[in-house]
Protein backbone atom coordinates (compact mmCIF):
# COMPACT_ATOMS: atom_id res chain seq x y z
CA UNK A 1 0.00 0.00 0.00
CA UNK A 2 1.28 3.75 -0.88
CA UNK A 3 1.16 5.98 1.83
CA UNK A 4 0.19 9.83 0.91
CA UNK A 5 3.65 12.02 1.22
CA UNK A 6 4.32 12.48 4.53
CA UNK A 7 2.58 9.80 6.27
CA UNK A 8 4.75 7.47 8.46
CA UNK A 9 4.47 4.12 9.59
CA UNK A 10 6.08 5.09 12.93
CA UNK A 11 4.55 4.98 16.32
CA UNK A 12 3.86 8.69 17.33
CA UNK A 13 1.35 11.07 15.41
CA UNK A 14 3.18 13.56 12.60
CA UNK A 15 4.02 17.14 12.47
CA UNK A 16 4.53 17.88 16.60
CA UNK A 17 2.54 14.94 17.62
CA UNK A 18 -0.32 15.65 20.23
CA UNK A 19 0.12 19.32 21.02
CA UNK A 20 -0.53 19.89 16.91
CA UNK A 21 -3.99 17.98 17.47
CA UNK A 22 -6.89 20.76 17.64
CA UNK A 23 -9.93 17.73 18.70
CA UNK A 24 -13.70 17.55 17.90
CA UNK A 25 -15.17 15.24 20.19
CA UNK A 26 -18.68 14.15 20.50
CA UNK A 27 -20.06 12.39 23.49
CA UNK A 28 -18.05 14.27 26.14
CA UNK A 29 -20.32 14.32 28.56
CA UNK A 30 -20.61 10.25 28.74
CA UNK A 31 -18.06 8.14 30.61
CA UNK A 32 -15.99 7.04 28.33
CA UNK A 33 -15.88 10.69 26.38
CA UNK A 34 -14.90 12.70 29.45
CA UNK A 35 -12.07 10.09 29.73
CA UNK A 36 -10.52 10.51 25.91
CA UNK A 37 -11.16 14.60 27.15
CA UNK A 38 -8.52 13.97 29.97
CA UNK A 39 -6.21 11.83 28.31
CA UNK A 40 -6.01 13.59 24.89
CA UNK A 41 -5.70 16.87 26.98
CA UNK A 42 -3.17 14.92 29.18
CA UNK A 43 -1.16 14.04 26.16
CA UNK A 44 -1.09 18.12 25.06
CA UNK A 45 -3.98 18.50 22.68
CA UNK A 46 -6.62 21.30 22.10
CA UNK A 47 -10.32 20.21 22.35
CA UNK A 48 -13.37 21.37 21.39
CA UNK A 49 -15.91 18.85 23.08
CA UNK A 50 -19.30 18.62 22.84
CA UNK A 51 -22.32 16.95 24.55
CA UNK A 52 -25.93 17.22 26.00
CA UNK A 53 -24.99 17.72 29.57
CA UNK A 54 -24.01 21.60 30.66
CA UNK A 55 -22.75 20.86 33.55
CA UNK A 56 -20.23 17.71 32.81
CA UNK A 57 -19.37 19.73 29.64
CA UNK A 58 -18.38 22.79 31.85
CA UNK A 59 -16.66 20.48 34.57
CA UNK A 60 -13.99 19.44 31.86
CA UNK A 61 -13.78 22.94 30.69
CA UNK A 62 -12.78 23.64 34.30
CA UNK A 63 -10.63 20.87 34.38
CA UNK A 64 -8.52 21.47 31.90
CA UNK A 65 -8.00 25.33 31.29
CA UNK A 66 -6.92 26.50 28.00
CA UNK A 67 -7.65 23.24 26.35
CA UNK A 68 -10.63 22.52 26.42
CA UNK A 69 -13.50 24.50 25.09
CA UNK A 70 -17.56 23.63 25.06
CA UNK A 71 -20.34 23.61 23.31
CA UNK A 72 -23.59 21.87 24.38
CA UNK A 73 -25.07 20.24 21.40
CA UNK A 74 -27.76 17.48 20.14
CA UNK A 75 -26.26 15.93 16.97
CA UNK A 76 -29.92 14.83 15.79
CA UNK A 77 -30.40 18.54 15.20
CA UNK A 78 -29.25 19.98 11.92
CA UNK A 79 -29.08 23.58 13.39
CA UNK A 80 -26.42 22.11 16.04
CA UNK A 81 -24.73 20.03 13.69
CA UNK A 82 -23.98 23.32 11.76
CA UNK A 83 -22.61 25.22 14.19
CA UNK A 84 -20.39 22.19 15.51
CA UNK A 85 -18.96 22.66 12.09
CA UNK A 86 -18.96 26.21 12.35
CA UNK A 87 -16.68 25.93 15.49
CA UNK A 88 -14.60 23.36 14.40
CA UNK A 89 -13.52 25.52 11.39
CA UNK A 90 -12.63 28.63 13.81
CA UNK A 91 -10.89 26.37 16.00
CA UNK A 92 -8.90 24.81 13.10
CA UNK A 93 -9.75 21.36 13.84
CA UNK A 94 -7.91 18.34 12.21
CA UNK A 95 -9.14 15.48 14.07
CA UNK A 96 -12.69 14.50 14.41
CA UNK A 97 -13.53 11.76 17.25
CA UNK A 98 -17.10 10.49 17.41
CA UNK A 99 -17.76 8.92 20.80
CA UNK A 100 -21.80 9.73 20.68
CA UNK A 101 -24.38 7.47 20.75
CA UNK A 102 -27.15 5.28 23.19
CA UNK A 103 -27.53 1.87 24.00
CA UNK A 104 -30.72 0.58 24.71
CA UNK A 105 -30.88 -3.46 26.55
CA UNK A 106 -33.70 -5.05 26.19
CA UNK A 107 -35.45 -7.96 23.81
CA UNK A 108 -36.15 -6.64 20.58
CA UNK A 109 -39.50 -7.82 20.24
CA UNK A 110 -40.36 -5.19 23.54
CA UNK A 111 -38.27 -2.42 21.36
CA UNK A 112 -40.75 0.67 20.12
CA UNK A 113 -40.24 2.42 17.01
CA UNK A 114 -39.30 5.46 18.80
CA UNK A 115 -36.32 3.64 20.64
CA UNK A 116 -34.99 2.62 17.09
CA UNK A 117 -35.40 5.73 15.61
CA UNK A 118 -33.34 7.37 18.27
CA UNK A 119 -30.64 4.43 18.42
CA UNK A 120 -30.27 4.79 14.35
CA UNK A 121 -30.52 8.83 14.23
CA UNK A 122 -27.88 9.26 17.15
CA UNK A 123 -25.55 6.46 16.81
CA UNK A 124 -25.48 6.26 12.66
CA UNK A 125 -27.43 8.89 10.77
CA UNK A 126 -26.09 12.12 12.99
CA UNK A 127 -22.43 10.51 13.17
CA UNK A 128 -22.40 10.11 9.25
CA UNK A 129 -24.30 13.48 8.53
CA UNK A 130 -21.70 15.29 11.05
CA UNK A 131 -18.42 14.02 9.44
CA UNK A 132 -19.47 14.47 6.15
CA UNK A 133 -20.64 18.41 6.97
CA UNK A 134 -16.47 17.99 8.62
CA UNK A 135 -14.99 16.51 5.24
CA UNK A 136 -14.09 19.27 3.38
CA UNK A 137 -12.07 20.92 6.67
CA UNK A 138 -10.00 17.36 7.10
CA UNK A 139 -9.27 17.30 3.74
CA UNK A 140 -8.25 20.59 3.99
CA UNK A 141 -5.62 20.22 7.24
CA UNK A 142 -1.77 18.59 6.16
CA UNK A 143 -3.14 16.01 8.47
CA UNK A 144 -6.57 14.81 9.19
CA UNK A 145 -8.42 11.84 11.35
CA UNK A 146 -11.59 10.35 11.74
CA UNK A 147 -11.60 8.27 14.89
CA UNK A 148 -15.03 6.51 15.10
CA UNK A 149 -15.95 4.68 18.63
CA UNK A 150 -17.59 1.48 17.60
CA UNK A 151 -18.35 -1.36 19.67
CA UNK A 152 -17.45 -4.72 20.23
CA UNK A 153 -21.59 -5.62 19.30
CA UNK A 154 -20.33 -4.08 15.69
CA UNK A 155 -18.81 -7.24 15.67
CA UNK A 156 -21.05 -10.00 17.03
CA UNK A 157 -24.49 -9.91 17.44
CA UNK A 158 -25.75 -10.41 20.54
CA UNK A 159 -28.99 -11.23 22.12
CA UNK A 160 -31.12 -8.14 23.88
CA UNK A 161 -28.86 -5.73 22.07
CA UNK A 162 -30.15 -6.37 18.79
CA UNK A 163 -30.87 -2.50 17.39
CA UNK A 164 -27.51 -1.43 18.92
CA UNK A 165 -25.66 -3.67 17.50
CA UNK A 166 -27.78 -3.10 14.14
CA UNK A 167 -26.37 0.13 14.40
CA UNK A 168 -22.57 -0.42 15.29
CA UNK A 169 -21.83 -2.83 12.78
CA UNK A 170 -23.37 0.12 10.51
CA UNK A 171 -20.76 2.46 11.55
CA UNK A 172 -18.14 -0.26 11.57
CA UNK A 173 -18.69 -0.70 7.91
CA UNK A 174 -19.08 3.17 7.31
CA UNK A 175 -15.42 3.37 8.93
CA UNK A 176 -14.00 0.53 6.87
CA UNK A 177 -15.52 2.49 3.40
CA UNK A 178 -14.68 5.54 4.54
CA UNK A 179 -10.70 5.01 4.79
CA UNK A 180 -10.85 3.10 1.26
CA UNK A 181 -12.41 6.19 -0.14
CA UNK A 182 -9.77 7.96 1.31
CA UNK A 183 -6.95 6.13 0.98
CA UNK A 184 -5.69 8.54 -1.75
CA UNK A 185 -6.22 11.55 0.61
CA UNK A 186 -4.23 12.89 3.78
CA UNK A 187 -7.01 11.80 6.04
CA UNK A 188 -7.27 8.91 8.29
CA UNK A 189 -9.60 6.97 9.39
CA UNK A 190 -9.75 4.67 12.42
CA UNK A 191 -11.91 2.74 14.34
CA UNK A 192 -12.34 1.34 17.83
CA UNK A 193 -14.56 -1.22 19.10
CA UNK A 194 -14.25 -0.82 23.39
CA UNK A 195 -15.97 -4.32 24.84
CA UNK A 196 -17.91 -3.83 28.38
CA UNK A 197 -17.23 -0.67 30.06
CA UNK A 198 -18.08 0.35 33.54
CA UNK A 199 -19.13 3.16 34.16
CA UNK A 200 -21.67 4.99 36.68
CA UNK A 201 -24.24 5.07 34.02
CA UNK A 202 -24.73 1.47 33.28
CA UNK A 203 -28.09 0.31 34.40
CA UNK A 204 -27.84 -2.11 36.83
CA UNK A 205 -29.37 -4.99 34.79
CA UNK A 206 -26.29 -4.95 32.17
CA UNK A 207 -23.98 -4.51 35.50
CA UNK A 208 -25.64 -7.74 37.03
CA UNK A 209 -25.57 -9.35 33.60
CA UNK A 210 -21.90 -9.28 33.09
CA UNK A 211 -20.66 -10.15 36.58
CA UNK A 212 -23.18 -13.16 36.02
CA UNK A 213 -21.69 -14.18 32.87
CA UNK A 214 -18.17 -13.68 33.89
CA UNK A 215 -17.83 -10.89 31.11
CA UNK A 216 -14.49 -8.50 31.88
CA UNK A 217 -15.18 -4.88 32.26
CA UNK A 218 -13.21 -1.82 31.32
CA UNK A 219 -13.04 1.33 33.02
CA UNK A 220 -13.35 4.29 30.98
CA UNK A 221 -9.48 5.20 31.46
CA UNK A 222 -8.05 2.27 30.24
CA UNK A 223 -10.99 2.59 27.25
CA UNK A 224 -9.12 6.15 26.80
CA UNK A 225 -5.49 5.32 27.06
CA UNK A 226 -6.14 2.61 24.34
CA UNK A 227 -7.72 4.79 21.78
CA UNK A 228 -4.87 6.81 22.15
CA UNK A 229 -2.26 4.52 21.85
CA UNK A 230 -4.24 3.20 18.36
CA UNK A 231 -3.95 6.77 17.01
CA UNK A 232 -0.45 6.93 17.77
CA UNK A 233 0.32 3.57 16.22
CA UNK A 234 -2.34 4.46 13.32
CA UNK A 235 -4.14 1.44 13.79
CA UNK A 236 -7.17 1.28 11.45
CA UNK A 237 -9.09 -1.88 13.65
CA UNK A 238 -8.47 -1.65 17.28
CA UNK A 239 -10.85 -4.21 19.33
CA UNK A 240 -10.52 -4.27 22.84
CA UNK A 241 -9.78 -7.30 24.99
CA UNK A 242 -7.97 -10.41 23.93
CA UNK A 243 -11.08 -13.13 24.72
CA UNK A 244 -13.11 -10.38 22.83
CA UNK A 245 -10.85 -10.04 19.84
CA UNK A 246 -10.59 -14.38 19.23
CA UNK A 247 -14.38 -14.42 19.70
CA UNK A 248 -14.72 -11.85 16.99
CA UNK A 249 -12.35 -13.84 14.62
CA UNK A 250 -13.99 -17.07 15.91
CA UNK A 251 -17.46 -14.95 15.04
CA UNK A 252 -16.24 -14.40 11.28
CA UNK A 253 -14.67 -17.46 10.57
CA UNK A 254 -16.97 -20.24 12.34
CA UNK A 255 -20.01 -17.97 13.41
CA UNK A 256 -22.18 -21.81 14.11
CA UNK A 257 -19.75 -22.32 16.93
CA UNK A 258 -20.50 -18.59 18.55
CA UNK A 259 -24.30 -19.42 17.89
CA UNK A 260 -23.95 -22.35 20.04
CA UNK A 261 -21.91 -20.53 22.24
CA UNK A 262 -24.25 -17.75 23.24
CA UNK A 263 -27.11 -19.81 22.86
CA UNK A 264 -25.64 -21.47 26.41
CA UNK A 265 -25.70 -17.98 27.65
CA UNK A 266 -29.55 -16.83 26.08
CA UNK A 267 -31.08 -18.09 29.77
CA UNK A 268 -28.82 -15.89 32.01
CA UNK A 269 -29.26 -13.02 29.38
CA UNK A 270 -33.40 -13.20 29.29
CA UNK A 271 -33.64 -13.06 32.75
CA UNK A 272 -31.98 -9.86 33.28
CA UNK A 273 -33.02 -8.29 29.50
CA UNK A 274 -36.72 -8.87 30.01
CA UNK A 275 -37.55 -5.93 30.93
CA UNK A 276 -36.79 -3.50 28.43
CA UNK A 277 -33.94 -0.70 29.50
CA UNK A 278 -34.21 2.90 28.40
CA UNK A 279 -31.48 4.04 26.10
CA UNK A 280 -28.35 5.34 28.33
CA UNK A 281 -25.26 7.44 26.97
CA UNK A 282 -22.74 5.79 25.14
CA UNK A 283 -20.64 3.70 27.87
CA UNK A 284 -21.74 0.13 26.78
CA UNK A 285 -20.09 -1.81 23.89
Amino acid sequence: MRWPDGWSRGPTLPEGGWPAQRILLTGASGGIGQALVDEFAAAGATLLVTGRRNEALEALVARHPGQVTALAADLTRPGDRAALAEAAAAAGCNMLVNAAGVNRVGLFESCSDEELERLVTLNLTATLQLTRALMPMLLATRHGWVVNMGSTFGTIGYPGQVGYCATKFALRGFSQALRRELADTRVRVLHVAPRATRTAMNAPEVEAMNQALGNAMDTPARVASSVRRAIERGREETQLGRPERLFTRLNSLLPRLVDRALARQLPIIRRFVATPGDAAPHDTP
